[in-house]
C-alpha cells in the first residue's frame, strides 16, 4: 500500500496541474451574466461608434469588472503576457474614452479582443 501511495500522489498531482494548465478555454467562458468579456467589448464598440461617450464609459467599467472576475480564473492557465496586455488595453481604453478619441478607443477595444482570443490557446 505504501508503494502505491508513493507513486500515486505525485502522478495525481501532475495530472491536476496539467488539467489546470490546459483549462484556459473553458475557464474564460462566461459563467454568469456579469463576466461576459466579449459581450462587454462589443457593447463598448457599439457605444464608441455611436459617439455615446457616457454609455461607452459605463461599458468600459462593466468590461473592467468582467475582466477582473475572469482574470482570477484564468491566471494559472494563460500566459502572463496576454493577461498583462489585455489589462493595459483596458487602462488605455479608459483614457481614450475620457479624451473622447474614437480611433484610439476602437483600436484598444479591437486589440483587447485579439488578446482575449489568444487567452488559453
Amino acid at each position: 500500500m505504501r508503494k502505491f501511495m508513493v507513486a500515486a500522489i505525485p502522478v495525481a498531482t501532475l495530472i491536476i496541474f496539467v488539467l489546470v494548465m490546459i483549462s484556459g478555454n473553458f475557464l474564460k467562458k462566461p459563467l454568469s451574466g456579469d463576466d461576459d468579456v466579449p459581450g462587454s467589448i462589443e457593447k463598448a464598440i457599439r457605444s464608441v461608434n455611436n459617439g455615446n461617450w457616457e454609455e461607452a464609459g459605463t461599458a468600459a467599467e462593466q468590461l473592467q469588472r468582467a475582466w477582473d472576475k475572469v482574470v482570477s480564473r484564468v491566471q494559472f492557465s494563460s500566459e502572463r503576457d496576454e493577461i498583462n496586455a489585455l489589462s493595459m488595453n483596458l487602462a488605455r481604453l479608459q483614457g481614450a474614452i475620457i479624451a473622447k478619441d474614437k480611433s484610439d478607443a476602437l483600436m484598444e477595444l479591437k486589440e483587447a479582443y485579439e488578446h482575449w482570443e489568444e487567452l488559453g490557446n
